[in-house]
Order: C-alpha cells, then sequence, then structure tokens
C-alpha cells in the first residue's frame, strides 16, 4: 500500500489534491481513498489531507502517521511542525519552492531518504503561468507523478478534467503536466551531476 499525507493551508486545495490522487489511481484500476484532516480551522490555516493507493481494498481509516510521500503545498509551515515525522526510509518529499533542499534548510532529509526522492517544485509559479492564480495543486500532482512513478501523467490529467471543468479542467492539467516534464528535467540532471561525482 502506497500512503501520501498532504499538507498545506486552508483554501490552497490541500483535499481536493487528495481527492484527484485517488481519482487518477482509480482510473489505473487501483483501489485509493482519501480524506482531510481539519477542524474549525480557517482560510490559512494548516491543513493535512491523506491519500491512500493499493491493489486491494483498503480498509484502513486513520490518519496516516507513517508516509511514502508528502506533499508540501506551503513552505512557510517547514520549520513550524514537524512535517516529515513518521516518513519512509525510501520515503519521497515534493515541496512547493523554487528554492532547492539546501537553501531552504531541510537538506537533513538526505540523510534520512534518498536525494533523488527529495525535489523541490516552483509549483505556484506554474499555476501562475497556467491558471493565472497561485493554486499550486495540479501541479505538484504532474511532479508527483514524475517523482515517485506511482502515477501515470495521463491519469492525472484525466482525473483534473474531472474535477474542475471546461477551461480550468485544461490549465490545471496543462499545468500538471508542465510540472511533470520540468520535475523529470530537474531529477535527470541531479542524476548527471551525481554520476559525475561518482
Amino acid at each position: 500500500m502506497l500512503q501520501i499525507r498532504i499538507h498545506g493551508r486552508g483554501g490552497q486545495g490541500v483535499v481536493s489534491a487528495a481527492e484527484i490522487i485517488s481519482v487518477a489511481a482509480f482510473r489505473e484500476g487501483k483501489h485509493a481513498q482519501a480524506f482531510p484532516s481539519f477542524g474549525s480551522e480557517r482560510m490559512g490555516a494548516p491543513v493535512m489531507a491523506f491519500c491512500r493507493i493499493d491493489e486491494r481494498e483498503i480498509r484502513l481509516r486513520e490518519p496516516i502517521m507513517t508516509p511514502d510521500a508528502l506533499i508540501i503545498q506551503d513552505p512557510t509551515l517547514l520549520h513550524h511542525v514537524d512535517l516529515f515525522q513518521g516518513l519512509a526510509a525510501d520515503g519521497y518529499v515534493l515541496l512547493n519552492s523554487g528554492r532547492s533542499a539546501e537553501e531552504l534548510g531541510i537538506d537533513e532529509l538526505f540523510a534520512r531518504v534518498p536525494r533523488r526522492h527529495v525535489c523541490t517544485l516552483a509549483a505556484s509559479e506554474l499555476a501562475r503561468e497556467h491558471l493565472g492564480k497561485p493554486l499550486p495543486s495540479g501541479a505538484l500532482l504532474g511532479g508527483l507523478a514524475a517523482l515517485t512513478g506511482w502515477l501515470q501523467i495521463s491519469s492525472v490529467q484525466a482525473a483534473l478534467r474531472e474535477k474542475f471543468a471546461g477551461i480550468s479542467g485544461e490549465r490545471n492539467a496543462a499545468a500538471a503536466l508542465a510540472a511533470f516534464n520540468r520535475t523529470r528535467a530537474k531529477l535527470a540532471a541531479q542524476e548527471g551531476v551525481h554520476a559525475q561525482a561518482d
């Protein structure tokens, strides 16, 4: 079973992101569940959402304490909450930022998970380009598909079109594809650097 935990703030599409991942997984014939964790928080308050994907029916219902992947939609949450708590030893981290892990002060993660499994992506910037608004969910889901290989980008795009009708769906799908391509290029460049260092 693959377990994904998404951190962000109210109004950034955290809950929608988990739902879209589950729809993309369903489209690939997998079982999935998505649910949020928040109380009476207002717009801008920290929010979490969870998604599980498996080949079999999922009976678990509790929050995800040991995620295989983390999506962090808002870098201002870093250093305020232990976002990386419970992250699997071979887990993935995708963070919405144009800055590197070193610049953000989270490079200690490289001692816990493979370097290739930590990626920053300027998803809000991509969203502004494609949507005209800094709503990073669609772009981050494209980045997740590239980083983990757990979902096909076509499934993510189809789920985005299903969630957001008309032009909004098309623009989110375009942002996801741009993020997918940017993330793949970034990972290839990292691997090239590491190959030269070896």
